[in-house]
C-alpha cells in the first residue's frame, strides 16, 4: 500500500473537512499535512488533526496554522502517526510551536526522540 492521499472538501476557518478512499480513513487524532502556499513555499507546512469521522469516507480536522489559500480538491497526506513533539535534552531552551517545529530562529531541532501530543500525562514521581 502506497501513500493515503486525501482531497479537501471543505474549509471553515481552522477546521477542514477531508474525504479519503473508502477504507482509508485515518484514526482520530493522526496528523495530516497540506501545502498552504499562504504560510511558505515549503510542501506540507500545514498540519491538521483529525478530530472527527462524518461518514461518507470524510473526517474533518483541526487546523494548527492558517487555512486562508487552501482550495476544494487540495491533496491531503496522512502521515499515519498522531502529531509528535521533540523530547528531552534537544527541547530544552528551545522555543517550540504545537506541532514541534522550531520557531525561535536557532535552527532544527533533534527530531531523535518524539512523543505524541495526546498521552497520559507522566507520573508525578
Amino acid at each position: 500500500m502506497g501513500e493515503n492521499i486525501g482531497k479537501i472538501t471543505q474549509v471553515l476557518g481552522p477546521v477542514v473537512d477531508v474525504e479519503f478512499e473508502q477504507g482509508n480513513l485515518p484514526t482520530i487524532y493522526t496528523a495530516l499535512l497540506i501545502s498552504n502556499p499562504a504560510i511558505s513555499e515549503d510542501d506540507d507546512n500545514l498540519v491538521v488533526e483529525v478530530a472527527q469521522h462524518l461518514g461518507d469516507n470524510v473526517v474533518r480536522t483541526i487546523a494548527m496554522d492558517v487555512t486562508d489559500g487552501l482550495t476544494r480538491g487540495q491533496q491531503v497526506k496522512d502521515t499515519g502517526k498522531p502529531i509528535m513533539m521533540p523530547v528531552g535534552e534537544a527541547g530544552l531552551g528551545r522555543v517550540l510551536n504545537v506541532v514541534g517545529r522550531p520557531v525561535d530562529g536557532l535552527g532544527p531541532v533533534s527530531q531523535e526522540k518524539l512523543l505524541p501530543i495526546h498521552r497520559e500525562a507522566p507520573k508525578f514521581t
